[in-house]
């Protein structure tokens, strides 16, 4: 294994579904799970094809009740390719690794090309050994197309190879156990026919969203291809004959195009064209490589070791989700990527995890990203309408529409019971939103997108803010009331009889942030646009003292000398962690071990994972101690440690997120632990910390947070003001690497970070010299020069 490949040696079916996951292959616009193209969904294998913002909506029967739930669909199976054997006796049986004897398997993912090899060597009853090689690829230049190439080798023996390969669309929705109680039945109208000699077709369309789609698929190989189909599938048939030590082989090429797609009439039509059209394998390798090539020149990232070979994987699978050709489409950023079926593919806060590091990379990608949130603006404000707000309420789950996509219901597998749930309560979904709107335009200078759109979402989350706000004369102050906050294993106080948490201190403090920027916004338009905004949302000037008197006003609560993490949370009970760990040993899901024992994770002072500590996160110390002093508070170093201590001992980092944002404050904080928590962002799903979910769908917030870390969290680099803002604090494990970005038009800024100094170069152009910030001094490297700066020691 190198640092541009990710390899798996040997069979073991328990691993199948974290293999998958991690040999996605994908382009932005579709991506395709990394099973065996000979092995049909079962409980090992799970092929899955899904399309970005492809969604459809069922209604089940659960627990008594009638639930809606809208899924990303799991599109036709284009994968399937089984062969087997003919001799005297006639046709031997379907060779797969589970029903045939494996000499030796191993599947290599080819980062710098975005190919998944596979190599197997199978020994049928007989004791006759066929080689397999197999090369995959979803093209990274045409978005619509896929290849398949199959290599056979007898190694000991003559005979006729059969091979079949299919179009499936006998697919449904069951890639999450603990789904498999709705109804997963996407799609209906399944037809297929023949296009030409050597190509096949089919077309469906989703059920209730009424997406079409067209999928043909052409078989090359050295011998006749013939066609049957049956009511749900196309398959092509062809006999290879095999002689020892001789090679042959079979290319599937595959196009996929729905009616969601911009500049076609017919999904079917486009996909039978662009197939017929498509080159060879051989060629069309040469420019997916290609392409592949371009944006590792826009990611570059040099970190050795092995933290080095992770963050390479967590860099593939980003760019395999949100890539260029992103920009062209209506998506949002799926929290489990375009990998599987967890969390029914929809659009969390995860972008506040992601956003930060394609602003610096791939702007126009995070400005797609962005306009998703804008076109559901509308859909935001009539949610806050509902609710008897003014303003925009962002659903914590968003999918095709914009409206509230969470469920009414989870189940506790533990348990096995149906539970309400009450994550929609996290409307600082919102503040994330409104955040990743600050920070691209701080990143790209996109002042264009700040003064229309990034303003007219930034006044609506404001506006909503200062409503939910209510001021308690007792306290002096204003409140936010009946929210649930990032931990989510705490949704109501004790015995409550209604959900929710009063003056959760992350919304809190973030809605104050929010309402800050919304002002600094308004002030700072030009005047016509200003105006023209004014007039449209109706703002007066008693609106604006508001949001002012909100800002700084909001209640953030304390207990013992720290943070608290809401109102009250100081008098729950405390947990016996210990006692807990000595009995469960894996205790990250602790509200499902609670729940099962009849207990409830609401009383006890136990978080799933960051919440008052992502203040850390977003906020440098500086901006986080200008934020309390704006609200009235003093949060000084001591203050920030001790709030940090209490809530380390008391989190159990249910979610792949926590190892992050833990990691992040630590190398500020407490730098001793800090790579402790990295390590653990880092192997969250390589090594399925979570337990089975990586199977599931990669966790795409935890991926691009790691690749973040390297690019600010360590170097401390902030991007305001018109400037670079850096104040490093490398780790002794992760001191010396480097990578490049894109900071306002100034393309391949390379920083290098050794120990005691970090070097800055610009390259050549006519653009203006970049203004650099560190704790200080200040420095202005002209393009073309390279700046070294020397850093001062900090304590461990």
């Amino acid at each position: 294994m190198t640092d541009r490949t990710w390899e798996y040696e040997g069979y073991d079916p328990a691993d199948e579904r974290l293999r998958e996951s991690l040999c996605t292959l994908g382009n932005g616009y579709f991506a395709t799970r990394g099973a065996l193209a000979e092995c049909a969904a079962d409980d090992v294998h799970y092929p899955g094809t899904y399309a970005a913002g492809c969604y459809d909506r069922l209604t089940s029967e659960v627990a008594g009740r009638r639930t809606d739930n809208e899924d990303m669909v799991n599109l036709p199976n284009w994968l399937p390719l089984r062969f087997r054997l003919r001799d005297e006796k006639g046709y031997g049986a379907w060779f797969t690794p589970d029903t045939t004897t494996v000499l030796e398997h191993g599947q290599t993912l080819h980062l710098s090309s975005g190919l998944l090899e596979r190599r197997t060597r199978y020994a049928d009853a007989e004791g006759r050994v066929l080689a397999v090689r197999q090369l995959r690829l979803v093209h990274m230049a045409d978005p619509h197309l896929a290849a398949l190439r199959t290599e056979f080798t007898a190694e000991d023996f003559a005979g006729d190879l059969e091979v079949e390969a299919a179009l499936d669309g006998a697919v449904t929705n069951a890639g999450v156990a603990r789904y498999r109680d709705l109804d997963g039945r996407h799609l209906t109208h399944v037809h297929t026919d023949t296009a030409a000699p050597d190509t096949v077709w089919l077309r469906c369309r989703t059920r209730t969203s009424d997406i079409r789609i067209g999928m043909a698929a052409r078989l090359v190989a050295d011998t006749p291809v013939s066609v049957r189909h049956t009511s749900l599938s196309a398959v092509q048939r062809t006999l290879l004959p095999l002689a020892p030590g001789r090679t042959v082989s079979v290319d599937k090429t595959v196009a996929l195009h729905t009616s969601r797609d911009p500049a076609i009439s017919d999904p079917l039509r486009a996909a039978v064209d662009r197939v017929s059209r498509a080159p060879g394998f051989d060629e069309l390798l040469e420019s997916h490589i290609t392409a592949w090539d371009q944006l590792w020149r826009r990611a570059e990232l040099n970190v050795p070791g092995e933290a080095g070979h992770i963050l390479r994987l967590h860099l593939f699978h980003v760019l395999q989700t949100l890539s260029p050709h992103t920009a062209d489409l209506d998506v949002g950023v799926p929290a489990r990527g375009l990998h599987g079926e967890a969390y029914r593919g929809h659009v969390f806060w995860d972008e506040l995890f992601v956003l930060p590091y394609l602003n610096l990379h791939f702007p126009e990608v995070s400005r797609a990203l962005l306009r998703y949130r804008h076109r559901r603006l509308e859909a935001a404000c009539a949610a806050a309408r509902a609710a008897g707000r003014t303003g925009a309420r962002y659903p914590w789950q968003s999918g095709s529409d914009g409206r509230e996509e969470t469920q009414e219901l989870h189940l506790n597998p533990r348990s096995g019971r149906w539970l309400p749930d009450h994550s929609r309560l996290q409307h600082h979904v919102g503040s994330a939103v409104a955040y990743n709107v600050w920070q691209y335009c701080q990143a790209s200078g996109d002042a264009e997108f700040l003064h229309t759109k990034g303003a007219e979402m930034l006044l609506q989350i404001a506006r909503f803010w200062a409503d939910s706000a209510t001021y308690d004369e007792s306290l002096g102050r204003h409140r936010i009331l009946g929210v649930v906050g990032p931990d989510e294993y705490h949704d109501a106080y004790p015995d409550a009889k209604e959900p929710g948490l009063d003056d959760n201190a992350y919304t809190n403090v973030t809605a104050a942030w929010v309402l800050t920027r919304a002002l600094d916004v308004l002030e700072n338009l030009p005047e016509p646009r200003r105006r023209e905004l004014v007039e449209r949302a109706a703002l007066d000037g008693g609106e604006l003292e508001l949001w002012q008197d909100v800002s700084r006003s909001l209640h953030v609560p304390f207990h013992d000398g720290v943070i608290s993490q809401f109102e009250g949370y100081g008098d729950l009970a405390e947990l016996d962690w210990d006692g807990y760990r000595e009995k469960y040993g894996d205790i990250r899901r602790l509200d499902r071990i609670l729940e099962a024992e009849g207990d409830s994770v609401n009383r006890y002072q136990a978080s799933k994972q960051a919440d008052v500590l992502m203040l850390g996160y977003l906020f440098s110390p500086s901006e986080l101690q200008a934020l309390f002093s704006r609200l009235g508070h003093r949060l000084d170093e001591d203050t920030w440690r001790r709030t940090v201590d209490h809530y380390l001992r008391r989190t159990s980092h249910g979610s792949t997120l926590s190892g992050l944002v833990h990691g992040w404050v630590l190398a500020r904080a407490r730098r001793a632990e800090a790579w402790t928590f990295c390590q653990e962002a880092l192997r969250g799903d390589i090594a399925d910390l979570q337990g089975g979910t990586t199977g599931e769908g990669i966790h795409l917030g935890a991926m691009a947070g790691t690749l973040d870390l390297v690019q600010r969290g360590l170097t401390g680099l902030e991007t305001r003001e018109d400037a670079l803002w850096l104040d490093p604090v490398p780790l002794p494990e992760l001191s010396s690497y480097g990578f490049t970005l894109r900071y306002r038009g100034h393309w391949g800024v390379r920083l290098r970070m050794e120990r005691g100094s970090l070097e800055i170069t610009v390259p050549s152009s006519d653009r203006l010299p970049i203004e650099v910030r560190l704790p200080g001094r200040a420095v202005s490297v002209q393009p073309g020069e390279t700046c070294r700066l020397v850093l001062p020691d900090r304590e461990a």
